[in-house]
């Protein structure tokens, strides 16, 4: 059982042997999971702020606390980016519909510069608290030449 989109459709796909009130409810569940996905994979600015409070906590003791993330437009070339002085990490619209783990990592990038401004070696050993860093940078340079834009930090 699987459900997608294509285009403007939904698509549910189930086995042929279900029918009536079981397959409606498989529907219902499928759908539930889809959307359930969509929303990790495209946070609202709220939820974004939450998930970098929680990394924090989790892989940077809870030592930076972010007073804003938001998603802007305006990044073409980077993935994020952040101003220490105020808390506030800006992450591009880019990254909508990466998997979830990629974001987080950005996200993990920026709150490292609220405590470290540059690329130093403090710098990346806070971000390699991050399992899944290196990862990460590597799905995002391939992201970045398949769609032929130059990576670079964040």
């Amino acid at each position: 059982m699987s459900a997608y989109r294509d285009g403007d459709k939904t698509i549910v796909l189930l086995p042929a042997w279900l029918s009536g009130e079981d397959a409606d409810e498989w529907v219902s569940r499928m759908l539930d999971r889809l959307a359930a996905k969509e929303r990790r994979r495209r946070p609202t600015d709220e939820g974004l702020l939450e998930r970098a409070r929680e990394l924090s906590v989790k892989y940077l003791d809870g030592e930076p606390d972010p007073v804003s993330v938001r998603w802007v437009d305006n990044q073409q070339h980077r993935w994020g980016s952040c101003t220490p002085e105020n808390g506030a990490i800006r992450l591009s619209t880019r990254l909508k519909g990466l998997p979830e783990w990629v974001i987080n990592y950005v996200i993990i990038h920026e709150l490292a510069h609220l405590m470290v401004p540059s690329h130093g070696p403090e710098f990346w050993a806070l971000v390699e608290q991050y399992p899944k860093a290196e990862r990460a940078r590597g799905f995002l340079e391939g992201f970045s030449t398949a769609v032929h834009t130059e990576p670079e930090e964040c």
